[in-house]
């Protein structure tokens, strides 16, 4: 697994990558546009070129790139629907652009009409944006939520029906796996059996979509649906869980990304090093069995 964090590009994308070397990252998450803004000028071709370019001259990868946050393919309102599916449309295309492998979104809320059909309602989207992108060699991940109110996607049920409706984008569609989410939303990953289990559903739903984990503690407790992110280790799925993360060979390979609150450079810094110790312990544990 190559570790990493979500990382600012305000000092600019090439400057990005020179920071996500100095706090230790192997991979990296940004954002191709504002997360709060529906419409952004187009990247700078220049610009683009140079992130790609740095990206290769210091070995970092994969890159994601997440999707703003005011996308929701399963709202209702035909209208804020169409714009959603065209926002994701514009992130794909931004993300091959910038060179990056994955993009990362939130499917939304339920179908407020039909909730049974929020499931159809978002992986529609899914295609159209698809079709709008003509992208190739970006791969869309759907990230899973903590199952807070009117939230679609807390788990390998809701996203396994979505995956499994999705037609035109079917072979490019997968799962980011958020940890924080996933123990706000009821699966305890502080035990080994809970990961276990989580992975399995994953893998009987859709054959294991989980391409890449967003690995972020809890501040709150398993099931209270509350998203709050800890530094790793300091919150309810603590070190042991995070060690049942590296210990899941069905995970060898995907990204890990943290996104943590603190200040820069310490909180990417330290929780970088604090994942890679958890890796390489693990790794010591399987040579040895």
């Amino acid at each position: 697994m190559s570790i990493g964090a979500h990382v600012g590009v305000a000092g600019g994308y090439a400057a990005a990558v020179d920071y996500a070397v100095s706090v230790g990252c192997e991979c990296m998450q940004v954002f191709a546009k504002s997360p709060r803004q529906w419409q952004a000028k187009p990247p700078d071709p220049a610009v683009a070129a140079a992130f790609r370019e740095r990206l290769a001259a210091v070995g970092m990868g994969p890159v994601l790139v997440h999707t703003a946050y005011l996308i929701n393919l399963g709202s209702a309102d035909d209208a804020l629907w169409e714009r959603s599916y065209r926002a994701l449309a514009d992130e794909l295309v931004r993300a091959e652009l910038l060179g990056a492998s994955f993009v990362v979104t939130h499917t939304g809320t339920r179908f407020k009409d039909a909730p049974e059909r929020t499931a159809v309602r978002i992986a529609q989207g899914v295609d159209r944006a698809w079709a709008l992108a003509e992208v190739e060699g970006v791969r869309l991940l759907l990230e899973n939520t903590a199952g807070a109110g009117s939230t679609f996607g807390d788990g390998p049920g809701e996203l396994g029906a979505v995956l499994q409706l999705v037609d035109a984008a079917r072979a490019h569609v997968g799962v980011c796996l958020d940890t924080c989410h996933a123990h706000a939303a009821g699966w305890d990953l502080a035990q080994g059996a809970v990961w276990r289990d989580l992975m399995d559903g994953f893998e009987r739903c859709c054959g294991l979509p989980v391409e890449a984990v967003h690995a972020n503690d809890c501040l709150f407790g398993a099931g209270m649906h509350k998203d709050r992110h800890a530094w790793i280790g300091d919150g309810t799925i603590g070190y042991e869980g995070f060690g049942h993360l590296f210990a899941d060979e069905r995970l060898r390979g995907v990204p890990v990304i943290i996104e943590m609150p603190g200040e820069v450079p310490l909180k990417d810094a330290e929780n970088v090093s604090r994942l890679k110790r958890l890796r390489d312990a693990s790794l010591v544990r399987a040579s040895r069995a």
